[in-house]
């Protein structure tokens, strides 16, 4: 392995030691200091050959030392870590031409994974840095700290300088508008528009016309020329969201844009460059969605360049004051009373599944800085609120929220914990089919009162196969839904 001396700064004498002593038993030589001086005296004398630098330090902050560290040795790699770890944190890292950004508290082995990576490829050309867009710490566009969201900061941070596609996957109220509005504001394209298009909103006869325009006398009703999002986004972004329920023929035009650069007007003849960055959206399963015949594949492709998903407040319940915290004092701004949340009632919040996410929280928060006149809200208020979409209260409300996939593995675990004694009977596998397939199809043919071939077609089913399962799963033909 190739060795290097590590230059260390960092005001923490507990880190500088496990640093020191991490990096020394893989036969790196270490430098330790507690302030920016030393180390841009070291730099500046051509000294080492990786740094590694906290960004709150006695003297100067580490994300401003990192410009002055390229202009006089652009090849020299800079590992930052940080303990505010934001957004804006990984961005102004990123943008400053930070090899690496970590997080504090860090994983030691990634830490190590990180040195050796910047060690061995530190010969490659270094990364251009962008101009830092400025913004006040305080002014977060998406607020947590936990190791999921931490993920999530590093992928955008790496994003901001490109034009690269985005998918953003994650169950409603998870915050996918916000990430792709941040993507925008602190990337390249933060001076063009952002326009948004939500297609489960719009009726799927217009979502073409919507996109790409349409010329006067295109269809009835076209009276005048009319701009589509794709012509209103130029040179900005513009965000597909809720892109599963987007129809085939409008799949089938926005993935000629995708591979062409270019698109037409509905009723035109010239084709218009199409200079937009994508971000789409969905909290469908796409892949499932192929396998129906609803999604196109080579689509989900080309969309599908750099995924992100976002995970549900359930499973970063360690962000939930932060979020509670940041919502209060919006409210607050906006003429409400201030008010903060006890000890006892930030407990209650993140015993709470949140079946509509971070958007069922913002919500709580506003009836409780609206409702109530106290100042400290204590749990048995929060109780109150939530008791009508608790578990046992509403259960339906629970199922809908976690989605089918989160109900059914509920549902059968507790079946294996009701046979805890002793395994289930053979045959679960085909059962468990059973139990689903029987209800989709019943549904799906009263949907269509009875007609088996638009219930084929829904379902994406051979007609023939439709007709043996009903068969087989002796499903009563119903005309309508009760």
């Amino acid at each position: 392995m190739t060795t290097a001396t590590i230059l260390v700064a960092d005001d923490d004498r507990a880190i500088r030691t496990v640093l020191t002593q991490a990096l020394v038993r893989l036969g790196h030589d270490v430098r330790t200091t507690g302030n920016a001086a030393t180390l841009w005296r070291w730099v500046e004398d051509g000294e080492g050959d990786l740094v590694i630098t906290d960004v709150v330090m006695p003297d100067e902050n580490g994300l401003d030392l990192i410009p002055r560290i390229k202009r006089i040795r652009p090849d020299l790699r800079v590992v930052v870590m940080s303990a505010q770890n934001t957004l804006l944190t990984a961005v102004k890292a990123t943008e400053r031409g930070a090899f690496e950004y970590l997080p504090k508290p860090f994983d030691l082995k990634e830490l190590v994974h990180v040195v050796e990576r910047a060690i061995t490829t530190r010969n490659a050309a270094p990364a251009p840095a962008a101009v830092d867009g400025g913004e006040a710490e305080g002014d977060l566009p998406l607020i947590g700290r936990s190791a999921a969201m931490q993920d999530i900061y590093r992928i955008m941070a790496r994003l901001m300088a490109t034009d690269l596609t985005v998918m953003i996957a994650g169950e409603s109220g998870t915050g996918k508008e916000l990430v792709a509005r941040a993507l925008h504001d602190y990337g390249k394209r933060r001076s063009g528009p952002f326009v948004a298009i939500n297609m489960a909103a719009i009726p799927r006869e217009l979502i073409e016309s919507e996109l790409f325009g349409h010329e006067k006398g295109a269809f009835t009703g076209a009276t005048a020329r009319s701009s589509g999002r794709f012509e209103q986004a130029q040179g900005g972004t513009l965000f597909l969201d809720e892109i599963g329920d987007m129809p085939m023929e409008a799949q089938t035009r926005l993935l000629r844009v995708l591979q062409e650069g270019e698109y037409t007007t509905v009723g035109g003849r010239a084709s218009i460059k199409a200079d937009v960055r994508i971000v789409a959206a969905t909290h469908r399963d796409l892949r499932q969605a192929i396998r129906q015949g609803l999604f196109r594949e080579d689509l989900f492709y080309r969309l599908n360049v750099v995924p992100i998903r976002l995970p549900p407040l359930r499973e970063r319940t360690e962000d939930i004051p932060a979020l509670t915290r940041h919502f209060l004092a919006m409210a607050a701004q906006e003429g409400l009373p201030l008010k903060t949340v006890d000890a006892a009632g930030m407990d209650h919040l993140k015993s709470y599944r949140w079946p509509g996410n971070v958007r069922e929280l913002e919500n709580l928060v506003r009836r409780l800085a609206a409702l109530y006149s106290q100042e400290v809200i204590g749990s048995e208020v929060i109780a109150q609120e939530l008791a009508d979409a608790s578990p046992a209260a509403r259960p339906a409300a629970e199922e809908q929220g976690e989605g089918l996939s989160g109900a059914v593995e509920r549902h059968l675990r507790d079946y294996f914990l009701a046979h805890k004694d002793g395994l289930p009977a053979a045959g679960l596998h085909d059962r468990v089919l059973q139990e689903v397939e029987r209800p989709l199809i019943t549904l799906s043919l009263a949907a269509t009162r009875g007609n088996q071939i638009k219930a084929a077609h829904l379902l994406g089913l051979n007609r023939n196969t439709l007709r043996k399962k009903i068969r087989e799963l002796d499903i009563q033909v119903i005309r309508g839904l009760k």
